[in-house]
């Protein structure tokens, strides 16, 4: 069967893509029903040279076509560039109860070895494959709401897992050891989802002819994108609707994949504070030869491996369309799409306005709100 989109999906009809209700029980507690959302594919990406078809899982119109029509812009020009960075989490250990932050802090980093070798003697796939604990970190907080305290940092390699299982069942482990070199006691033992040594950035650039239309010449539309992202830059404001269109991106895939969209969108803005003000995750410019140039950089924590990426059956089968065999592709990917939605939003707001194309596609599923009868919708798609 061949849909609108023109993509052929013979099989997946059929095919058992949602979770049973014996499945969704052993994933979370209280299970009473399934919850459904569309499944689409967003097509036209090339990343790092690479046709993929990308899996997107959202209840929002307007936002696999916007991801859709950016990329295929992008196309003329090479598509997306991408890469990733380490596969580095961090499991954070608070200690209180300290007379000397400094003295405690020193203890800490001269037993590294002896931390990092109690942490990796655990037996793990991680651990088997190479990963494992590889540094720590100290911080010390003279002044807080509870008293000084010391936070150490454990540095671990999850590889092409999302990795908190990992992180926590290590930090808690090593609570006794830091407890004992330090003097003080631990309460907190879990990781930062502020994962800002795993990071996934993209890069794209797109020639103002490609972004023309009628009414619109190229160059004006790559000034009104430059000018668009300029109030995200000073504004947090209107940064905030930004990165919200990334994230639109981002976790779409997120949710096919059956990756954790929670813990990206926490680490996602707080890396968008680290200045000490709300800043976009992306950049856009206008380059020497006119063409327009974005740039996106963001924490990408996902997995392949393990949680609802190996239960759920449309994850697993998300990953085969895409093609991905590590997690560092996955993120490579999910920074593509993100930029891709950002450009369609940019792109949009900067000409013909951002309702135009949203409240098209709203009519098509209006008539589900009225018990499926067409005539209910007027031409211009209000319900009435």
């Amino acid at each position: 069967m061949a849909h609108a989109s023109g993509i052929r999906t013979e099989g997946l009809e059929t095919a058992n893509l949602t979770l049973s209700l014996e499945q969704a029980d052993r994933m979370i507690e209280n299970v009473v029903g399934i919850y459904g959302l569309p499944l689409a594919i967003a097509t036209n990406f090339i990343v790092n040279g690479r046709d993929v078809l990308v899996p997107m899982v959202i209840e929002e119109p307007s936002v696999v076509a916007g991801a859709g029509k950016a990329a295929k812009t992008a196309r003329a020009g090479g598509g997306f560039q991408a890469e990733a960075t380490s596969s580095l989490m961090i499991g954070q250990i608070q200690v209180l109860d300290l007379e000397d932050l400094e003295a405690a802090a020193a203890v800490v980093l001269d037993h590294e070895a002896e931390i990092l070798a109690a942490a990796n003697t655990r037996r793990s796939a991680i651990i088997e494959r190479g990963g494992g604990a590889k540094g720590i970190e100290v911080r010390a907080f003279p002044e807080t709401p509870a008293g000084p305290m010391l936070v150490v940092h454990l540095l671990y390699d999850v590889l092409d897992a999302m990795g908190a299982n990992a992180v926590n069942s290590t930090v808690e482990a090593l609570a006794p050891l830091i407890e004992g070199l330090t003097g003080g006691r631990v309460n907190l033992r879990i990781l930062s989802n502020l994962a800002d040594r795993r990071l996934a950035r993209a890069w794209v650039t797109v020639a103002p002819e490609c972004l023309a239309s009628e009414g619109w010449p190229g160059d004006e539309v790559v000034r009104g994108i430059v000018e668009a992202y300029a109030l995200a830059a000073v504004d947090p404001y209107r940064a905030a609707t930004h990165n919200k269109g990334i994230m639109n991106g981002v976790d779409s895939v997120a949710v096919a994949t059956g990756n954790d969209w929670r813990a990206l969108e926490a680490g996602a803005h707080a890396y968008a504070s680290r200045a000490g003000t709300y800043e976009p995750l992306s950049r856009w410019e206008r380059a020497t030869d006119g063409s327009l140039e974005g740039y996106l950089e963001m924490p990408m924590p996902v997995g392949v491996v393990g949680g609802a990426t190996k239960v759920h059956p449309t994850a697993r089968l998300s990953l085969e369309i895409m093609g991905v065999v590590n997690a560092s592709e996955l993120a490579e990917i999910m920074a593509a799409v993100g930029l891709a939605q950002n450009l369609a939003a940019l792109w949009a707001l900067a000409t013909e306005g951002i309702q135009r194309g949203h409240m098209s596609l709203n009519t098509r599923k209006a008539p589900l709100a009225v018990g499926g009868d067409e005539k209910a919708i007027r031409g211009d798609g209000l319900l009435i």
